[in-house]
This record gives structure tokens, sequence and C-alpha cells, in this order.
């Protein structure tokens, strides 16, 4: 597992599992001319992407960024259409660092697309429970409301399985909540209505997980935003004011679905400084 210290903060990426989605789907309006030489495809047209959660570790607390992909949840014929080529193993990546999902202290969901919630919940005998039961669960209020009343676009991503056993854990907030010193969640839109990201600061160091309005390293392109999103101009000025925002510090930034690298560090001018590569093995 990568790790990577930023500050006080500790950041390790766990096994969330694996799934090919359309790499036009993924790129938006982009030609695939532009995209094809930012990121590898099959032959297919399909694009690796991770759903790996990050466990954040901070003075003695122990934060979870999304929950992964889930475990027996999906159907066979979810697991075709998402191109799913691995389910979830968190537990025994938390085991290996010698904890549980008890021990998580609470999950920051950027968002409760599938992709990113379904391991908030696991399937005991014929019904769902929480995870991670001794976690607060941070997300935007507007996500939140969403979740349980998708409309007809998110019904496909809003499931129900991944909100009702755990919505006594739930904290909502509107603009912005601070997590601890330091670590702030932030209301962006976007990608969906109630999509957030992270920023933590201390001193000259920073770290931002832009989530799903730079879910890969070849996102980084502030005109590219996603054909999933629901709101691609405004994903596109929030990606544009937090790359600004970085560039100037120098910041880490991290990523959940990149197969290829776990975080990159950006100078001002947007130039690659340092970089985490993730550990790659190869999918049949």
């Amino acid at each position: 597992m990568e790790t990577l210290h930023i500050g006080r903060a500790k950041l390790t990426w766990l096994n969330g599992g694996v799934n090919f989605l359309d790499g036009g789907a993924m790129f938006g309006v982009v030609p695939k001319a532009l995209w094809g030489k930012k990121y590898p495809h099959n032959e297919k047209n399909q694009i690796e992407l991770r759903t790996d959660p990050i466990l954040l570790q901070i003075d003695g607390k122990n934060f979870l960024i999304d929950s992964g992909m889930g475990n027996g949840k999906l159907s066979d014929k979810q697991l075709r259409n998402f191109g799913v080529k691995e389910e979830s193993s968190i537990e025994s990546s938390l085991h290996e660092l010698g904890l549980s999902p008890d021990d998580i202290d609470a999950m920051l969901m950027t968002h409760l697309h599938f992709d990113h919630a379904c391991g908030l919940t696991k399937k005991v005998d014929d019904s769902f429970i929480s995870t991670f039961k001794n976690a607060t669960i941070y997300t935007s209020a507007v996500e939140w409301h969403e979740m349980r009343k998708p409309n007809i676009r998110s019904v496909n991503t809003y499931w129900e399985m991944n909100w009702q056993p755990i919505q006594e854990q739930v904290q909502t907030f509107e603009k912005e909540i601070q997590i601890t010193d330091g670590l702030k969640m932030i209301h962006t839109g976007g990608h969906s209505d109630g999509h957030c990201i992270l920023v933590f600061e201390e001193a000259d160091e920073c770290f931002i997980h832009m989530a799903d309005i730079m879910p890969t390293h070849a996102h980084q392109n502030k005109l590219w935003a996603l054909a999933y999103d629901d709101y691609p101009v405004t994903s596109v000025h929030q990606k544009e004011m937090w790359m600004d925002f970085g560039y100037k510090k120098q910041a880490w930034y991290t990523f959940y679905h990149d197969a290829y690298y776990r975080a990159i560090r950006f100078n001002d001018n947007g130039e690659k400084m340092n970089e985490v590569e993730r550990v790659r093995y190869d999918y049949v």
C-alpha cells in the first residue's frame, strides 16, 4: 500500500476495487486524439479506474475518504456493465495496518455515487448493515437529500441499500465543515449537485482531494469535464479555482480513481514536481 506524509497527515491508499469505463464518457467532449495521449485505454476504448479509499490519519484519528466499490453487492449485470474486474478488500487492507472497520472515526464522503458509497454498507444474510459502525459519516446536505430522493438521472447511482442502514450516522453540512485542525470538506457541486472536495493545510504543506472533478492525473486540464458530470460548467469553474489555489501553494493533489498515480504535486506553473506512483497489477 502506497503512503504519503503531508504535515501531520499520513495518507494510505487501500484496495477498494477496480472497474473499466468508456474513455469517451470519462473525458466528455474531449476528442480521443487528445485524451488518448494522456491516459492508456484498451481495444474497447475503456480506461482502468480504481475506487480506492484513502486512509487519512491525523492526530490519532482515522478518517476514510470514500468507501470503495463494496463487495458482493453488485449483480452480474452490473458487474458487466460497470466493467468491474475486482471488488473491494478494504477490511483486508485495514487488517494489514493493524486496524478494523470499527477503528474508523469518520467517513469523508465526497459524494454518494455507487462507486464511492457501496462500501458504506455490507450484506449480512438478507439485509444490509453499516460497515463502519463507529464512524460519523460526513456528506453535504445537498448530496444526502438527493441520495434519498434521486431524480430520473441519478436513480441509477443512488441506491437505498447504501443509505438506509447508515442514516443515523450521517452528519451533513452546507458550504463547508472543518473536520479537524487544518482539514476541511468544501461543497463544490459539478460532478453531482452535492459533490465535495477536501483541503488540508498546515504551514506550507497542503493537499487537495478533488474527487471526481479531477478523477485522474489526465484530467488536469481545467476544461476537461466528464460526460457523467451533472453540471459540467460548474466542474470547470471549480476546477479552475482550486487548481489556481493549489498551484500557488505547490499543493499535492490526491486521487481515488487514478490507476497510475496516487498523488501528484504541482508547482505554481502547473508542472509536476513530485509524484507517488501506484504499484500496478494486470487484469484479464
